[in-house]
C-alpha cells in the first residue's frame, strides 16, 4: 500500500503546471503561487538517493524561488530524512495517512437542510475556495489562480464536492485529485464555523469518496489533522495504513 501512495503523489506533482525532475525526485511547481504547501518534492518510491541528489533538488529549488520542502511515504525512502535532516531540513510534521476501498465506505445521510453539490461555474467553485479559506482560519476570499486550480482539476478527472444550506449559503466542501493507477487523494475538507457538529463533514467526505469509487478509483486516501477529523473519516470507513513525513529547508 505505500508504495501505491507514494507512487500517486510523484503522479500528481508530475501533473502540475511546470514539473521540474530532479534525479530521484519530482518538484510539482505551480507558478500562480509560492504556496510550500503547493509547491513540494516527493521521492521515487525505492529510488536511491545520495547526498549530491539532496544538494541538486535544494539548488532546483532556489533557483524556481520556491521553499525546499517534500511530502512523502517514510518508508518508501527509509535513507531520505537522515540526508535531509543532514542538509539542514527541519521536520514539519509526521502524519499518519488513512485509506479507504469501495468495500469499506459508509455514507452517512446528509444532514437536513443541506445538499451534496459538485461545483460547475466559476461562482460555485469562488464560493467553495471562500468557505474552505474561512473554515482554515484564512480571508473568506477566492483569488482567481484557486479557483482556476479547481477548474483544472476537475476538468482533469478530479472530485470537488461543496455542501450548500437552503438559502444558497456555502457551508463547506472538499475535493480529491485525478486518479493515478486508480488511488486518489482526498484533501481540504473544511465546513465553515456555524455549520460545524451537524455531520457536514462526514457526509462531505463520502460523497467525494463515492464519487471517486463510481468513476473507477480503486483507493482513496487523506491525513486527519487532529483527533475529531480522525473520527470524522474512521466513519466514513477511512483506516489507518501508513506514516508520512512533512520536512523543509526554511
Amino acid at each position: 500500500m505505500d508504495a501505491r501512495i507514494q507512487q500517486s503523489v510523484v503522479a500528481n506533482l508530475s501533473s502540475r503546471p511546470t514539473p521540474i525532475v530532479v534525479g530521484p525526485f519530482v518538484i510539482g511547481l505551480d507558478p500562480s503561487t509560492t504556496s510550500p504547501n503547493i509547491n513540494y518534492a516527493t521521492p521515487r518510491p525505492g529510488a536511491p538517493i545520495t547526498v549530491a541528489d539532496v544538494a541538486a533538488l535544494v539548488a532546483a529549488f532556489r533557483e524556481a524561488d520556491r521553499t525546499p520542502r517534500l511530502e512523502y511515504v517514510t518508508s518508501c525512502a527509509p535513507t531520505l530524512e537522515a540526508l535531509l535532516l543532514a542538509a539542514g531540513f527541519t521536520v514539519e510534521a509526521r502524519h499518519d495517512y488513512l485509506v479507504c476501498l469501495p468495500e469499506t465506505v459508509k455514507a452517512p445521510p446528509t444532514p437536513d437542510g443541506f445538499h451534496l453539490r459538485e461545483p460547475a461555474t466559476g461562482d460555485q467553485r469562488a464560493a467553495l475556495v471562500s468557505a474552505q479559506n474561512e473554515a482554515f482560519g484564512g480571508e473568506p476570499v477566492a483569488a482567481e489562480e484557486d479557483i482556476a486550480r479547481l477548474r483544472r482539476l476537475q476538468s482533469s478527472g478530479g472530485v470537488a464536492v461543496m455542501a450548500v444550506a437552503e438559502d444558497t449559503t456555502c457551508a463547506g466542501g472538499g475535493q480529491a485529485v485525478p486518479p493515478n493507477g486508480t488511488v486518489s487523494e482526498v484533501g481540504g475538507i473544511a465546513v465553515r464555523t456555524p455549520y460545524r457538529r451537524r455531520g457536514l463533514a462526514g457526509a462531505i467526505t463520502a460523497g467525494i469518496t463515492e464519487r471517486l469509487f463510481a468513476g473507477g478509483a480503486e483507493i482513496a486516501w487523506l491525513e486527519a489533522s487532529g483527533e475529531d477529523s480522525w473520527r470524522v473519516y474512521e466513519r466514513v470507513g477511512y483506516r489507518p495504513a501508513g506514516k508520512r513525513l512533512y520536512i523543509a529547508l526554511t
